[in-house]
């Protein structure tokens, strides 16, 4: 089923996070009504009992990068 990507980059040398647009991963599979695949003739209530209707819960992550956020790299130093 379709997911959404949630990434957070936190920034160890001045601690700020930056969150990354949200990014949706396709899951190829044609009973998701998202997916690239699903088939344009697939509708109504027979879509409704044999297809997802929803999103996955998103994938999140926040790695930790050893370095300045970029607002602080841009500015010269730790704010």
């Amino acid at each position: 089923m379709c997911k959404y990507r949630r990434v957070r980059n936190v920034y160890t040398q001045c601690g700020h996070g930056v969150n990354l647009p949200e990014v949706e991963i396709n899951c190829e599979l044609d009973n998701c009504v998202f997916s690239a695949r699903h088939p344009e003739d697939c509708q109504g209530e027979a879509c409704r009992n044999r297809c997802w209707q929803y999103h996955q819960y998103p994938e999140q992550y926040s790695p930790n990068i050893n370095t300045l956020c970029p607002a602080c790299q841009a500015a010269g130093g730790a704010q």
